[in-house]
């Protein structure tokens, strides 16, 4: 009787020894790590599937935190007297300036989208925004004269700026003013991207005031599905949704319904056209861009706007870009869209 106790024990034993193995070699459920903050006069939110075992999450957060307050404060802001960028404005015409890695990897992209895009997009056009009030300093209630622009677009157009890529310096041939706002976060993102690859993270959803990175699934291998905004200046609406399929992706996208003022019934926009100094007119009322980096969707996508709907999308078509246009309908009481052949294939889940 005893020896059939002992092996009774055994064998139960046995039993809670297979079924703690069995229970180690299960896969962790996984879950979805999800954090945010506030960065470049805005906010980013991050979701991320299985994070790192070696970091904790308050680590995870601290580093991502300044790793985005390094591009943000340090690097890129017009805002912050003491960034590298403030520092480039201030520089004297004529004298090459040294560039951080990060910045000059921004300039190069964005002199590229320059000469892509015949000057659509151009960083140059600083001394413009804030003209109009929408950059670092209070808008003047006076609205600029023609005059006033003219003299203005002197120091305007890319081409104002020699980029040394083997020196990592530029030049200024005059006293331009750069504003990255529409480089910048796009650029935050993709680093955060790069940083995030780096420690072998396979799924991950990245936003910075809008632009995205998306890479992998969700858990249970659902597509992470992006929403392209309603573009009207109330409570976010979703228009339309996409997805990423697992792919590795950058959305940006940009409209002139979120930053602008009014004057005498009159609708300014904050996007700028380089070509005339005003702000644009037509009837595009937002841009989306699917590209393998976010700094260069939100580059184009600044572009398009300035370009409009029509030379945009024929651009964009020519380009074998995925991109989706919103335009405001001729009475002004809804919207049409329209997008590229290489968009359409994300508006069908796999």
């Amino acid at each position: 009787m005893a020896d059939m106790l002992r092996r009774h024990s055994f064998s139960i034993a046995f039993l809670v020894v297979l079924c703690i193995a069995y229970k180690l070699l299960l896969p962790a459920p996984v879950e979805i790590h999800e954090l945010g903050g506030a960065t470049m006069g805005t906010t980013y939110s991050i979701k991320v599937v299985d994070m790192p075992g070696d970091l904790s999450p308050e680590q995870f957060a601290q580093r991502i935190n300044e790793l985005l307050t390094h591009l943000d404060k340090e690097q890129m802001s017009t805002y912050a007297a003491d960034s590298e960028l403030s520092r480039f404005n201030r520089a004297e015409s004529g004298s090459p300036v040294p560039l951080s890695a990060e910045l000059a990897d921004v300039f190069a992209l964005a002199l590229d989208v320059s000469e892509l895009t015949d000057g659509a997009f151009d960083v140059t056009v600083g001394q413009l925004v804030n003209r109009w009030g929408f950059g670092p300093q209070r808008r003047n209630p006076i609205l600029p004269s023609d005059a006033e622009i003219a003299q203005l677009m002197t120091n305007v157009g890319y081409r104002h700026l020699e980029l040394d890529k083997s020196a990592a310096t530029l030049t200024k041939t005059t006293n331009v003013y750069v504003d990255l706002s529409g480089i910048a976060k796009g650029y935050a993102v993709d680093k955060v991207a790069e940083y995030f690859d780096s420690l072998g993270i396979v799924s991950y959803f990245i936003e910075v005031g809008g632009e995205l990175r998306i890479k992998g699934y969700k858990p249970g291998k659902q597509s992470w599905v992006p929403a392209i905004e309603t573009p009207v200046d109330s409570a976010p609406q979703v228009y339309e949704i996409f997805y990423a399929n697992g792919e590795s992706i950058a959305v940006a996208g940009s409209g002139d319904y979120r930053n602008y003022f009014e004057e005498d019934g009159i609708h300014y926009s904050h996007e700028i056209d380089p070509h005339t100094g005003k702000p644009v007119t037509h009837n595009l009322a937002g841009v989306y861009v699917i590209d393998a980096s976010a700094a260069r969707a939100d580059a184009l996508a600044t572009a398009f706007m300035v370009l409009g709907a029509e030379e945009g999308f024929e651009l964009a078509q020519r380009l074998d870009l995925a991109v989706y246009f919103i335009t405001k309908t001729t009475q002004g009481e809804g919207f049409e869209d329209r997008y590229t052949r290489k968009f359409e294939n994300y508006l069908q889940v796999e």
